[in-house]
């Protein structure tokens, strides 16, 4: 393995990586942002209610998304074992 195909594979891996990671990052940190300007509109301070929300939409967003995220990881992996089956010959 030359390290130009180290290096497209590390840049594919964080690709891919950032990719599946984005939908429950965003989903966080909108939660997150609405619920900190409630707390600040209400002057509630409670430190519990920014997390269970947040903790709550992050798991509907994972199940929504658990298909299309299969699907992304199955194709990486299959690049991945076909890359390396063509390394071997």
């Amino acid at each position: 393995m030359t390290e130009g195909v180290a290096v497209q594979i590390g840049q594919e891996l964080l690709l891919v990586a950032m990719m599946l990671v984005l939908p429950a990052v965003a989903v966080s940190l909108i939660v997150g942002l609405v619920i900190s300007v409630l707390q600040t509109v209400t002057s509630i301070q409670e430190q519990t209610l920014t997390f269970a929300p947040r903790i709550v939409a992050v798991g509907v967003t994972l199940m929504v998304t658990a298909p299309w995220m299969l699907r992304v990881l199955n194709q990486f992996t299959m690049r991945m074992l076909m890359h390396a089956a063509g390394a071997s010959e």
